[in-house]
C-alpha cells in the first residue's frame, strides 16, 4: 500500500472538474462534464493530490493516519476568483446609499465619489495600512472557499500610488494561504488631474509606470479599461503592447456598457482574458473564440449597480468559449467575496447550468489567470487545494443563494478553514 499524509473519505460527491484536453473547458459539452465521483475519496501526500477515486478504491490503495470523513458533504477544487480589486483604503457605502436614493453615477462623481474617491483615499494611505486591508480581504475570500485570486491595482492612478498598491498587494499576500496573481491596472480611468491632457497620462503609463512595474516584478499582467469614460481602443492597444514589450501579459476590461471594440482588441493582442463583455456582439465573440481568450463574466457588479443588462453566458458558451465567473470584488460596485453567490447569478441570470458554473469558478477561472496547470481541478499531481461543502451535492452551491456552505478548506493539503472558521491567524 502507498502512504498518504491525509485521506478524505466517504464524500457524498467528489467533483474533479478533470478530463478532456489540457487547458480550460470550452463550449457546452465540455463544460457540462465535471467528473462526479459518488462515495468519493482523495489521497493527499506532500501537499499534492496522490489519487482520487471511490472510497473503496482509495482505502484499498493507501494508508494514512490522518483522515477526514466527508459523509453528506461534497469535495470540490479550491475556488478561483479571476477578477478582484482588493487594494483600496476605504469602502464606498455612502455611495450605495446615494444610489438607493436615486443618484446616478454622474451625481456621485460630482459629489466626489466613484473611482476618483477611491484614488484620493488610496493615495493618502500608508502602504502598511493597505497591506493589512489586503490581508483581511484574503481571509474573507478564504472563508468562502477561494484559494487563488487575481488582484488588481488601479485605485492609485499616480506613479507612486500604483507602485505602492502593488507593493501592498505583494506584502499583504505574503505567506497567506490564498495565492494572489498580481495585475497592473494603472489604466483604470484617466485621473482627474489629466482630464485636459489624456495623452500625457497614457504616455506616463507607457514610459514610466509599466517599465517600473516590470523591473520590480510587481505584476504578471497589464490590464486596461476600454470603455466610454475610460480609455479608447487605440489608447488601450498602445498600453497593452507596451506591457507586452516589458513581459506583462494582457488582460482587458471590455464592453461592459456597450460594444466599443474592447473584445476585438483583446483578441488582437492575444489577451489571456477579457473581463465583463456584457455588451459584446457576434463579431467580438467570434474573435475571442478564434484567439482562445477566456471571457470572465462579472454578474454581481451588474446586479449591484442595477444595470438592466447582464453578460450573455449562454451565448458565449454555445459559441465555444471557456467562460469563467468572478466576483469583481471592489468597494464601489461589487463588495462581495462570495463566489457561491456569483454561481447562483450564473444560473439564474446568465443562462448557465450548475455544471457550467462549477467549471467557471474553478478550472476556467484558473486558466483566466494563467494557473490552470496546478489549480482548478482534482487530479493526480495537482496542488491539494480543496473545498469541502456542507452539502450533499455540488448543485447546492448555486441553489443556496448567498449562503456560505464552505465547511473546510485545504491549501496544499493543510486545513486552513474548519467549520467555516479560519483555523488560526496567519503569520
Amino acid at each position: 500500500m502507498r502512504t498518504a499524509d491525509l485521506l478524505l473519505l466517504g464524500a457524498s460527491q467528489v467533483v474533479t472538474v478533470d478530463g478532456g484536453r489540457a487547458g480550460p473547458k470550452r463550449g457546452p459539452r465540455a463544460m457540462n462534464q465535471i467528473g462526479v465521483i459518488e462515495d468519493g475519496a482523495v489521497a493527499i501526500h506532500h501537499g499534492k493530490i496522490a489519487a482520487v477515486g471511490t472510497t473503496n478504491e482509495i482505502t484499498a490503495a493507501f494508508r494514512g493516519s490522518r483522515r477526514i470523513y466527508c459523509r453528506g458533504r461534497t469535495v470540490l477544487p479550491g475556488f478561483v476568483d479571476a477578477h478582484t480589486h482588493p487594494v483600496f483604503a476605504k469602502m464606498r457605502v455612502d455611495e450605495f446609499a446615494m444610489r438607493c436614493r436615486g443618484a446616478d453615477y454622474e451625481a456621485i462623481l460630482a459629489a466626489g465619489g466613484g473611482i476618483h474617491a477611491s484614488a484620493a483615499a488610496t493615495r493618502e494611505a500608508p502602504v502598511d495600512d493597505l497591506a493589512r486591508g489586503v490581508r483581511a480581504r484574503l481571509d474573507a475570500f478564504l472563508r468562502h472557499g477561494t484559494t487563488l485570486v487575481e488582484g488588481k491595482s488601479g485605485y492609485g492612478l499616480t506613479f507612486e500610488s500604483e507602485i505602492k498598491s502593488l507593493v501592498a498587494l505583494r506584502r499583504g499576500a505574503a505567506r497567506h494561504p490564498v495565492e494572489v496573481v498580481r495585475t497592473f491596472l494603472g489604466a483604470h480611468v484617466v485621473p482627474a488631474e489629466f482630464k485636459a491632457d489624456r495623452a500625457a497620462y497614457v504616455q506616463l503609463l507607457i514610459d514610466e509606470m509599466i517599465p517600473e512595474v516590470a523591473r520590480r516584478g510587481l505584476a504578471e499582467f497589464c490590464d486596461v479599461f476600454v470603455e466610454r469614460g475610460a480609455f479608447t481602443v487605440p489608447e488601450g492597444e498602445a498600453i497593452l503592447r507596451a506591457g507586452k514589450r516589458h513581459g506583462l501579459k494582457a488582460k482587458v476590461h471590455a464592453d461592459q456598457f456597450r460594444d466599443g471594440g474592447g473584445a476585438l482588441l483583446a483578441a488582437r493582442v492575444h489577451a489571456t482574458s477579457v473581463e465583463h463583455v456584457d455588451a459584446t456582439r457576434r463579431k467580438g465573440i467570434q474573435a475571442l473564440e478564434r484567439a482562445r481568450v477566456v471571457p470572465v463574466l462579472l454578474p454581481s457588479a451588474s446586479l449591484f449597480t442595477g444595470l438592466k443588462h447582464m453578460p450573455n453566458g449562454r451565448r458565449l458558451i454555445d459559441a465555444g468559449l471557456p467562460v469563467a465567473l468572478a466576483t469583481d470584488y471592489n468597494p464601489g460596485t461589487s463588495p462581495t467575496e462570495n463566489l457561491g453567490l456569483v454561481a447562483t447569478l450564473g444560473c439564474s441570470l446568465l443562462g448557465m447550468t450548475p455544471e457550467e458554473v462549477i467549471v467557471a469558478i474553478t478550472r476556467n477561472a484558473a486558466a483566466a489567470v494563467g494557473r490552470e496547470a496546478e489549480h482548478g481541478r482534482i487530479a493526480e499531481g495537482r496542488r491539494a487545494n480543496l473545498v469541502i461543502l456542507d452539502a450533499p451535492s455540488y448543485t447546492w452551491l448555486p441553489y443556496r443563494m448567498g449562503t456560505n456552505l464552505v465547511h473546510t478548506v485545504l491549501v496544499r493539503g493543510r486545513a486552513v478553514v474548519k467549520n467555516g472558521r479560519l483555523v488560526k491567524a496567519h503569520p
